[in-house]
């Protein structure tokens, strides 16, 4: 659920790049998220920067 709706607000651009990096790394710590996962994430996140 985590994953979904992080891809969900990257991908609308629903976000400040810095605070949702910081989450990312979060969820990761947090076992919210896969390692996977969050590659993919920051991969979209730099992708928009």
């Amino acid at each position: 659920m985590t994953y979904k709706v992080a891809k969900m607000m990257i991908t609308n651009g629903n976000y400040e790049y810095n605070d949702m990096l910081k989450k990312l790394d979060i969820f990761l710590l947090g076992n919210r998220i896969t390692q996977e996962q969050y590659t993919e994430l920051v991969g979209l996140l730099n992708a928009a920067a």
